[in-house]
C-alpha cells in the first residue's frame, strides 16, 4: 500500500523544508498495530525539531508529529484482534504526520467513544507533561504557589486547571492582557502581564515577600532566568521547553538564586516508566476530561495533510488562539 506522508530532509523553516511524499506501507510486525490517522494537532514541540533544535538525536529524513488519533486497521501477530476498528493514540512509534502510523500495541491508548477527535488528538504532549510535572516532579500540594510563564499556551491553561484540581495556587505570567480573564476562570490565582507590570515585585507582593514555592519555564532566555529569581531559596524551577530558542546557563542561575533547577523531558519519563504506569497515567487524565474537570484547547482551524505548509504558517501566526489540526479529510493512499 502506498500512503501519503510529510517528511523533511534538512533542518530549517518548516514551511520550506516540509515535503509531501509517498511511502510504501508495510504490515505491522509482532506486537505492532497499523493505525489510519484521523486528526493531529500542530504543537511547538513538533516544529522545534524541524528547525534543528534536537538535531543531534534526529536522523534525516524523518516524519514529524508526536501525537494524534486514528483507527486500528491491522494488527501484528500476538496482538488482540479486539483492537481492530478501535480509536487509539498510536504513540511512541512513527511520526504521526502521515496517513498510516505503525506503533507498539501495548503503548496504544484506547479512546472513549464519546470523546471528540480533537480532544483525543492532543491528550499526550501537554496534558501528560503538566500532570507529571505537578504530581511527580514538583509534588505540589495544597497551599503551594506555582509560577508559570507563557501561561496563555496550551500547557499553561492545563496547569491553571490542575491548580484547581490539586489545590495549589498558580500565578500565571503572560506578555499581554489577552488571556487574563480566561486564565483566572480556569483557576489561576493571579495573572501578571510583564509588558506593564514588574514580575519580581508583583510576585513578592502576592507571596508576602517569600517568593513562589516552584516555577515552570517553557520559554528559556531572560523569561526563564527572571522566573528563577521569583522562587524562594531551596524552591524548584522545572524547565520544560525553549520557546525563545535562547538557552539559559542554569548552573549559574541556580548558584545565584539558591533555587533547584530541574530539566523535564517527556521522552526521559517515557523510558523510565512501565507500560502499566504509562496506561494508568493516561487513564487518570482521560477520567479528568470525561468528568469535565479538565478541558483542552478548542480547534482554531483544520487543514488537510496535503496542506501542511498552510497549516504550519497558521499555527505559528495564530498561536494560543486555538489549535491547528492536520486532518485526513480524504484518504490520499493508493492501493498498489
Amino acid at each position: 500500500m502506498i500512503a501519503t506522508c510529510i517528511r523533511f530532509h534538512a533542518f530549517g523553516n518548516p514551511q520550506e523544508v516540509l515535503q509531501v511524499e509517498q511511502k510504501q506501507m508495510k504490515s505491522p510486525m509482532n506486537g505492532e498495530i497499523l493505525v489510519r490517522m484521523i486528526d493531529r494537532p500542530i504543537n511547538p514541540s513538533d516544529l522545534l525539531p524541524i528547525r534543528g533544535a534536537y538535531s543531534h538525536r534526529i536522523s534525516l529524513p524523518t516524519i514529524p508529529g508526536y501525537e494524534g488519533v486514528g483507527i486500528v486497521e491491522e494488527v501484528g501477530s500476538s496482538v488482540s484482534h479486539e483492537l481492530l476498528g478501535k480509536r487509539v493514540l498510536p504513540l511512541r512509534g512513527e511520526g504521526t504526520w502521515q496517513d498510516y502510523v505503525t506503533a507498539p500495541a501495548d503503548l496504544a491508548i484506547t479512546i472513549p467513544p464519546s470523546m471528540e477527535d480533537y480532544i483525543a488528538a492532543q491528550l499526550y504532549i501537554n496534558p501528560i507533561t503538566a500532570w507529571i510535572t505537578c504530581t511527580e516532579v514538583l509534588q505540589l500540594k495544597e497551599g503551594d504557589i506555582l509560577l508559570v510563564n507563557a501561561c496563555g499556551s496550551s500547557i499553561g491553561r492545563i496547569l491553571c486547571q490542575l491548580s484547581a484540581i490539586l489545590g495549589f495556587r498558580l500565578i500565571a505570567v503572560t506578555r499581554n492582557h489577552f488571556y487574563t480573564e480566561e486564565l483566572l476562570q480556569l483557576g489561576a490565582f493571579a495573572v501578571i502581564n510583564t509588558s506593564d507590570t514588574a514580575l519580581h515585585q508583583t510576585v513578592m507582593e502576592l507571596t508576602n515577600g517569600q517568593g513562589a514555592t516552584a516555577a515552570i519555564d517553557s520559554v528559556g532566555g531572560t523569561a526563564g532566568s527572571d522566573l528563577a529569581f521569583c522562587v524562594r531559596p531551596n524552591g524548584t524551577l522545572v524547565t520544560i521547553g525553549l520557546l525563545s530558542g535562547t538557552p539559559v546557563h542554569w548552573g549559574e542561575i541556580s548558584r545565584r538564586t539558591q533555587v533547584n533547577i530541574r530539566l523535564f523531558h517527556l521522552r526521559h519519563w517515557n523510558q523510565q516508566v512501565s507500560v502499566q504506569t504509562w496506561q494508568d497515567t493516561f487513564s487518570h487524565v482521560i477520567a479528568l476530561i470525561m468528568k469535565q474537570k479538565l478541558g483542552l484547547m478548542m480547534p482554531y482551524a483544520h487543514y488537510d495533510l496535503l496542506e501542511v505548509q498552510k497549516a504550519v504558517q497558521m499555527a505559528e501566526s495564530s498561536r494560543n488562539r486555538g489549535k491547528i489540526f492536520l486532518r485526513n479529510k480524504v484518504n490520499h493512499h493508493i492501493f498498489a
